[in-house]
């Protein structure tokens, strides 16, 4: 069992990519991580607790929250890192597609930042960050993705907000924003096509993602970044 000194960390969407290298990540530096998603399975690692469930679902926020404080006696960081990604021309959205992409991406935000930040308050601050898309910053017309720009968008305006709101009381907020990242959700047969949307002309790895959300955890005088780790694809192409 964990001692009430450790720091705790939530992290959404952790059953794999890059949610699963985060929990990794956070355990290297010495947190308890709390690991969320629908699918997530129970590990042998006393300081990594998992919980299932629908991030979309106001419920799942409450049962992870009280889980973390009941498990660790405390939580000092939230990782937004759930999020559907659905790429299709404007008119064809659906509104199933609408409803699912706003449930996850905002809804699962919402919820859970809500539920956490009186605990982070509690610890005398603690650090908000949350996983967008470059293409919020720089839209493509090879990928036609107004339902990410809406949602991980509306995730990047509320991280400044947020980070405004409460720079006084110790809590930081903060962003990282890809470009496309190798993990099991893109097909290798798609592989060739993604990297050509990067300047770099290749894809990102897992670890540089986990290396943009550590390096945001541990700097202590940045809050309200959008951190860009996207091979130049905000920069130009």
């Amino acid at each position: 069992m964990s001692t009430q000194h450790q720091k705790t960390t939530i992290i959404t969407g952790a059953s794999q990519g890059i949610g699963a290298a985060l929990v990794e990540g956070y355990r290297k530096l010495g947190h308890a991580v709390v690991a969320t998603s629908r699918s997530i399975a129970p590990v042998d690692d006393a300081d990594i607790l998992t919980v299932q469930g629908d991030i979309a679902d106001p419920e799942t926020a409450e049962r992870v929250v009280g889980a973390a404080v009941k498990r660790f006696g405390r939580i000092d960081t939230v990782v937004n890192n759930a999020g559907v990604f659905v790429a299709k021309p404007f008119t064809d959205y659906t509104a199933e597609d609408y409803a699912a992409v706003t449930a996850i991406n905002l809804d699962g935000f919402f919820h859970l930042t809500q539920l956490a930040l009186p605990h982070l308050l509690a610890q005398g601050g603690g650090h908000i960050v949350s996983v967008t898309t470059s293409l919020v910053d720089s839209p493509d017309a090879r990928v036609p993705s107004v339902l990410a720009s809406l949602t991980k968008g509306g995730l990047q305006a509320a991280t400044k907000s947020l980070a405004i709101e409460y720079a006084t009381r110790g809590i930081r907020v903060n962003a990282v924003s890809p470009g496309t990242i190798k993990t099991p959700m893109h097909p290798d047969e798609t592989h060739e096509f993604l990297a050509a949307l990067h300047p770099v002309n290749r894809l990102g790895e897992v670890g540089d993602i986990v290396d943009a959300v550590l390096f945001l955890e541990t700097a202590p005088f940045v809050t309200g970044e959008i951190l860009h780790v996207d091979g130049g694809m905000s920069a130009g192409h």
